[in-house]
């Protein structure tokens, strides 16, 4: 009977810092290859080689995460910026990394640490213990994991998210989804808040733009809403002629309503040329608000604009009484109408985490040394 490995061992970190790692199982009949089951590539791993996202390792017929305690940098942001704008808004985010992805974005805007082979040469070492306490003498609400997807360094990201929570602070994951359901469960056991990438509304796109596929997207997103108690936003980035056509925006708008519920918020961003997708523009304001309009006609409640000047439609708006909540020009709040997790102007309840009041981050950015 073949090795089946579901959470990753209790041990101390291997020499070079690695770990051993959970959720894979051996190759039957082949003691030296192992299948990792984090993500729905399953990748089939002989030894001395490396997954799809280049850090999940098979070390003599086991396997280790490569880039555990290892980061690509520290940086406090506006919590806005993961971006969430319904999870203690206004409040800062120490948010960090690591190295490798599990899909093949040809679009990715951070392929520098996501995509590089050489980004474990320039990472910095930083234990759990030590990101949870910078966070705490740094005041921040909470510690997001983002930069390139937790899914594939969760034994990392699931000790510091224990960690953090001894501390009071809480946890978000930036993520595009694309988990098996065991390795999901626990990740997400010990998330606060999350924001889900949801590329696109077709499975062509998720096969030729992304090197994976839709579904597993949207079985995480419903697990999400009727599973678990996590907070999570929606993000669809808009690139001209791959994934902006009026059809399949409303179905996805559609398909969002009618399986997450209408107080999902949804933040439509402006793609940029980068990595290998440079053959096509920056997206126009007027699709992102043909975008907005299409979303509000679906039904969908709380819908934002990104990666653009548009303080009209990155603003808060109740959806009971449609009256501004939250004045937002970039990261940076102006008004605040919302008293608990309630419009002051109706007393409607608003879908959110929301505390005792908006934080006064603003628009800092505030790169952070952990040795």
């Amino acid at each position: 009977m073949s090795k089946n490995v579901t959470n990753p061992p209790d041990e101390l970190p291997l020499a070079d810092g690695a770990c051993k790692a959970g959720w894979w199982q051996g190759e039957d009949g082949d003691a030296s290859r192992v299948i990792c089951n984090v993500c729905p590539r399953q990748c089939n791993i002989p030894s001395g080689s490396r997954g799809f996202c280049f850090v999940r390792e098979n070390r003599d017929g086991e396997l280790v995460l490569a880039t555990y305690g290892r980061s690509t940098g520290f940086c406090i942001d506006p919590i806005e910026k993961k971006p969430l704008n319904h999870f203690y808004p206004g409040t800062s985010v120490l948010s960090f990394g690591t190295g490798g992805c599990n899909l093949g974005c040809k679009f990715c805007q951070n392929w520098t640490s996501s995509k590089s082979r050489d980004v474990l040469v320039a990472s910095t070492q930083a234990n759990p213990d030590k990101i949870a306490a910078t966070a705490r003498k740094h005041d921040c609400q909470s510690v997001a994991f983002t930069y390139n997807d937790p899914i594939i360094w969760l034994e990392y990201a699931i000790d510091t998210a224990k960690a953090c929570h001894e501390f009071g602070v809480k946890t978000v994951a930036v993520t595009a989804g694309y988990v098996q359901p065991q390795a999901r469960a626990a990740f997400f056991e010990v998330i606060d808040a999350a924001n889900v990438d949801l590329k696109a509304f077709s499975e062509q796109f998720y096969q030729k733009l992304t090197l994976s596929h839709l579904q597993p997207v949207l079985d995480t997103l419903v697990w999400l809403r009727r599973e678990t108690d996590v907070w999570f936003e929606i993000t669809n980035l808009v690139i001209p002629d791959a994934n902006d056509s009026p059809d399949e925006l409303s179905r996805m708008c559609d398909w969002i309503v009618e399986n997450l519920g209408d107080d999902v918020p949804v933040h439509f961003s402006a793609f940029h040329p980068d990595f290998r997708l440079r053959d096509r523009p920056r997206t126009p304001l007027s699709t992102l608000l043909a975008a907005y309009e299409t979303a509000r006609r679906a039904g969908v409640l709380y819908v934002y604009t990104g990666n653009v000047n548009d303080p009209r439609h990155q603003s808060t708006y109740c959806g009971h009484c449609h009256k501004l909540l939250i004045a937002r020009d970039w990261y940076q709040l102006g008004e605040y109408a919302i008293e608990g997790d309630c419009c002051q102007h109706c007393g409607g309840q608003i879908a959110g985490r929301f505390g005792e009041g908006r934080g006064n981050w603003g628009r800092q950015r505030q790169p952070v040394q952990i040795g």
